[in-house]
């Protein structure tokens, strides 16, 4: 619901590109393919990291530590984003429940107290609770899809949303961006791998179920909107009417009762998009301190539920001071904190897809044994020379993605955060390469580090780990 009300919306309403259908399934095409070296890699590699794990196997310490920096800034951005529309997304639930609402940062509050709880208790109670959540969200959007599919504008159904030529336009880099946002988190079943039970079977199962049911939902729902409202009045309608456009659509079509259905999923919606980006940002850090790349009190997990507790706790605060620091300055959560957080950090992943699929191939290339060629090269390659075509049209297109003005500053200060950060994680693994040679020497190896703080710093590393470069 937040993708289909929020991101798509603005997508046609901002960007004014109308071929959005089409570009989830573009994307999801670069990401299956991407997913066939990121599935067979995860067999040999089980790491809370996941991106920075990858990238310190396949192309060394110093990148994999720059690739955290990268990682824990876009998820980060993600997460604390969206505490800047959980107010929005609240106030029709609450006028209808008590004919008004409070300060969007009192919601937020609220919200964010249920995130930073369920970010202490055990992965599996988190996981029913996304699930239950996600299952309902789906059953009323294809409702949704349903009633603007059986209601075109004019009478005919139109398929004019997947023609190329609506798509490869001016723009089209903001768009194929916040395709890629609707996809993040697919990546998310090998930060979770040391905690399932069966990872060689369930994280290819929910890699690959995940690209192929986000692509086929998000491309059908930003469809049938069109068709709805018509190809050519998709743009305007978005600008004027924003999140709303679909609910108004619902109450035409399905009445009050869907469209109260919907806005309460929607903010559901919202909550648990924060609960499972906490979850992914809190064990990026946990490996980072696991391996003491960041203090070590952040390696600490609860003995009660096995999470992350030092780095779920970090993770709280955080998002607690994002919070009142725009409460206080009455700054627009919308529009500057999830919107902009949103967008910064969806592009903060396409950068760590993009690297990790080089990675991918740069392991196999020293390790190759046991995958086919099409596993370990064909398909990562397909893959790497994608995703960059991706990166260069959404740098020329960042002012269209952030909605504004092609001199402001904002279309080269936010994308250059991250080289900014990688180049510091960089120095900093080379720092501890000199300083701390122990530390550099776990870099990487996930739970094996800590059978890797008692031996020497050059003697080679367990089996499992023998294609960590030095």
């Amino acid at each position: 619901m937040t993708v289909v009300a929020g991101v798509v919306t603005t997508g046609y309403g901002v960007i004014g590109v109308t071929g959005i259908p089409l570009a989830f399934l573009v994307v999801a095409a670069v990401l299956a393919l991407f997913s066939v070296g990121y599935v067979a890699m995860s067999r040999r590699v089980e790491n809370a990291g996941a991106f920075y794990a990858y990238i310190s196997r396949g192309l060394g310490r110093p990148a994999g530590v720059g690739a955290a920096w990268v990682a824990l800034i876009a998820y980060n951005a993600l997460q604390v984003g969206l505490y800047g529309t959980i107010g929005v997304a609240a106030e029709p639930v609450l006028d209808r429940i008590f004919g008004g609402h409070p300060h969007w940062a009192v919601v937020a509050l609220v919200a964010w107290a249920l995130v930073a709880l369920l970010g202490l208790l055990r992965v599996d109670i988190n996981g029913l609770v996304l699930a239950a959540l996600l299952v309902a969200e789906i059953v009323v959007i294809l409702i949704f899809d349903l009633g603007q599919l059986g209601n075109p504008a004019g009478g005919e159904v139109s398929f004019t949303s997947f023609s190329p030529d609506n798509l490869f336009v001016p723009g089209v880099g903001a768009v194929l961006v916040l395709a890629i946002l609707g996809f993040v988190g697919f990546e998310s079943a090998v930060v979770f791998s040391e905690e399932s039970k069966d990872p060689k079977r369930t994280v290819p199962l929910a890699t690959y179920l995940s690209v192929v049911i986000i692509a086929a939902l998000y491309a059908l729902s930003s469809w049938t909107m069109a068709v709805a409202v018509g190809p050519d009045q998709i743009v305007a309608a978005a600008g004027e009417q924003s999140v709303g456009l679909i609910f108004n659509l619902a109450a035409e079509h399905l009445g009050d009762t869907a469209v109260t259905i919907g806005q309460a999923l929607f903010l559901t919606s919202v909550l648990a998009a924060m609960i499972s980006f906490h979850n992914t940002t809190a064990r990026y850090t946990f490996a980072l301190g696991r391996e003491r790349v960041l203090p070590a009190v952040f390696g600490q997990t609860s003995p009660r539920s096995g999470a992350p507790r030092a780095a779920s706790v970090a993770q709280s605060v955080f998002g607690l001071l994002v919070i009142l620091l725009y409460a206080i300055n009455g700054w627009d959560p919308v529009v500057k904190l999830f919107f902009w957080g949103g967008t910064t950090g969806g592009f903060g992943v396409l950068l760590l897809i993009a690297t990790t699929s080089v990675a991918v191939i740069a392991y196999f290339v020293r390790s190759g044994g046991g995958e086919t060629l099409w596993r370990r090269a064909i398909a990562p390659g397909l893959a790497t020379a994608a995703l960059f075509v991706i990166i260069w049209l959404a740098v020329s297109n960042f002012a269209d993605l952030l909605g504004v003005a092609p001199d402001s500053s904002l279309r080269w200060a936010l994308p250059a955060v991250y080289p900014v950060a990688a180049a510091l994680g960089v120095g900093w693994a080379l720092v501890l390469r000199n300083s701390r040679p122990d530390t550099y020497a776990r870099i990487g190896l996930g739970a094996a580090s800590a059978a890797a703080a008692v031996r020497p710093a050059d003697q080679p590393p367990a089996p499992a780990a023998t294609e960590v470069p030095r």
